[in-house]
């Protein structure tokens, strides 16, 4: 039985249909939406289209009501697992990307005009695996200090951001990394920062270190604060309120 409510879509001509005027309207065939194939399609076509990785509440839009779209991600991931561009999750949202082992055939040198110093590259790295951390913090595992440039060159660039305030004298601000920072690097979570092993593997860690030298494992990276952050707005309590005196 045809489901009078199920959403249509123009169906392609048939080969062999007789030809119409141009300026007579043409009868279109629709064909549901709602089928399983019909599905995989629109989702295809909505990675294929977007400019950034899409959530599932962004293409559940797209769908029928009731769409099952953590399954027909899967297969879509499935489908393209072979491809030349695969389907995969980063910063918590889908995208479609080139397979790994076919990046360097569209690898495209382009000319830098602003690199990030080897102060911003270690404050990025301090921040994604301490986060939230203060300059304070930052300086104190550093050991040196830091201009206040740094911080703005990292948030300028979009992958570091201010997320609250310590609940500490001076409410310093705390930072974080940004979705950006997950998406430029193909990130899916601060969880897949590379671990000790890796950094070691990859020559970025003195094979030498200290025996209890330890990599701290990343807070979560989403906007929710911590048990010792206010929000960056939230008033300071511990300020006495204004107190105006006017002549009498």
């Amino acid at each position: 039985m045809t489901n009078a409510n199920a959403r249509m879509e123009p169906a392609a001509p048939q080969p062999g249909a007789p030809e119409q005027d141009a300026g007579q309207a043409v009868p279109v065939p629709m064909r549901p939406l709602n089928t399983p194939e019909q599905m995989l399609r629109i989702v295809e076509a909505l990675l294929f289209a977007a400019e950034n990785p899409l959530s599932e509440e962004e293409i559940a839009e797209a769908l029928p009501e009731g769409a099952d779209v953590a399954a027909l991600l899967e297969q879509t991931r499935e489908r393209y697992a072979q491809g030349g561009v695969n389907l995969v999750r980063v910063a918590g949202k889908w995208q479609l990307r080139t397979a790994s082992d076919l990046r360097y055939l569209l690898r495209k040198d382009v000319k830098e005009t602003k690199k990030l110093t080897r102060v911003a590259l270690e404050t990025l790295a301090i921040i994604a695996y301490h986060q939230p951390v203060t300059r304070a913090e930052i300086e104190d595992i550093r050991g040196v200090g830091m201009s206040k440039g740094t911080l703005d060159a990292l948030m300028d660039i979009g992958w570091v951001k201010p997320r609250g305030r310590r609940r500490a004298p001076g409410r310093p601000v705390t930072y974080g990394v940004t979705e950006q920072f997950l998406i430029h690097f193909g990130l899916d979570s601060l969880k897949d920062l590379p671990g000790l092993a890796e950094l070691k593997g990859a020559g970025l860690l003195d094979a030498s270190l200290p025996p209890d030298f330890s990599l701290p494992s990343p807070a979560p990276e989403d906007d929710a604060l911590s048990a010792d952050e206010d929000p960056l707005d939230a008033p300071d309590d511990d300020e006495p309120p204004l107190e105006m005196h006017l002549p009498e």
